[in-house]
């Protein structure tokens, strides 16, 4: 699919995102009650068309994708959603997909910019399997959503975040609940074609409002938290797209050994900006500790209830405690931090006592 513009841009009020979103609705005129509205009223959706959606078949499908990527794919349970990480040799993020299998077909949906290179990586490692890949774009979108839609049946990933799934295991520092098991998330496949008729009579959210929910609860995204240096404890998603006790694939030394014996050298937080500055900093906005930047901001949105937030990249050595500014040109913003991703986070091997790091459903090791 070439440059991608949704039909339902031509709804009243409907002004375009940019950047990772491009091509459907940022919002369509009042974005705070969009937000509100995509978390309180049954059936209000998000146009994501704009994602990719990619098919694997046959029936070597699950065990081959296994072998490929970070996650347990293996016995999928049809309609249980997941993540799996493909990894560069050096254990880098290449393309992070949201999977889920209906029994007969393996569904990845994937952002714009990374379906291309996995349909042609995904077509590059077949060899004599039996598996069929095949970008379904031009036939399938996607709907965003918190909850049921009412008339809209089929295939639908459910965000699995913040679940620690089997073999994974939590980075996060917490004092309490997660604050994304308050989030609930699905992205729905309808007919590309029937689209604008599907969602000619619900209630419309746009881009905007699902950013702010997925950076409230602390949900990395590809394209915009990652970049070509991530791996994935970087941003604590060791606990829904790694299995660390699966077999050999691309990049798990890597994931082992920062796992085992290191720590990442960037970490995720959420940073909570000065609401009384016009405006919001742009995605890529360095941030600083005195003088010194010390990170970039990675996705920024104001939140109904929060206020102005966002998440960002920080190197892991940046006091949890320092006063840190978020520079956008000549136009600054005072940032509180919330650590994610806890700054000695890493290095199990001889510190299973500490009890600060967690496997599965927040058990010590």
């Amino acid at each position: 699919m070439g440059e991608h513009r949704s039909p339902l841009l031509g709804r009243p009020g409907a002004v375009e995102a940019a950047g990772p979103d491009r091509g459907v609705a940022a919002h369509y005129g009042d974005p705070v009650r969009e937000q509100r509205a995509l978390v309180r009223v049954t059936g209000t959706v998000v146009d994501l068309s704009h994602k990719g959606v990619v098919t694997v078949g046959g029936p070597d499908r699950l065990s081959w994708l296994t072998t490929l990527s970070s996650q347990v794919l293996t016995g999928l349970e049809p309609g249980r959603g997941t993540e799996t990480l493909f990894l560069s040799v050096q254990g880098r993020i290449e393309t992070a997909p949201h999977v889920v299998d209906d029994g007969a077909t393996t569904w990845l949906l994937t952002e714009a910019d990374e379906t291309a290179p996995l349909v042609a990586w995904l077509q590059s490692m077949r060899f004599a399997l039996r598996v069929e890949i095949a970008d379904r774009t031009d036939e399938w979108a996607v709907l965003g959503s918190t909850g049921p839609v009412p008339g809209v049946e089929g295939v639908a990933w459910r965000d699995p975040w913040p679940q620690v799934a089997p073999g994974g295991w939590s980075y996060a520092l917490l004092d309490g609940p997660h604050p994304g098991e308050e989030r609930t998330w699905y992205e729905r496949l309808v007919p590309r074609a029937d689209l604008a008729r599907i969602t000619e009579d619900l209630p419309l959210a746009g881009s905007w409002a699902a950013e702010a929910l997925r950076i409230a609860a602390w949900r990395p995204r590809w394209g915009t938290e990652t970049d070509e240096k991530t791996i994935p404890h970087e941003l604590d998603l060791l606990r829904t797209a790694v299995h660390l006790a699966k077999g050999c694939y691309k990049g798990q030394e890597t994931v082992a050994r920062v796992h085992n014996l290191g720590h990442p050298p960037r970490r995720l937080a959420l940073l909570d900006l000065d609401g009384s500055e016009h405006g919001l900093p742009a995605a890529g906005s360095p941030v600083l500790a005195g003088e010194r930047t010390v990170g970039r901001v990675t996705s920024v949105q104001l939140h109904h209830e929060e206020g102005p937030i966002a998440l960002a990249v920080l190197k892991r050595s940046v006091d949890p405690a320092a006063a840190l500014v978020v520079a956008d040109g000549e136009d600054r913003w005072a940032a509180a931090q919330q650590v994610i991703v806890a700054p000695d986070a890493g290095q199990v091997v001889g510190r299973r006592q500490d009890g600060f790091l967690r496997g599965p459903r927040g058990t010590r090791p």
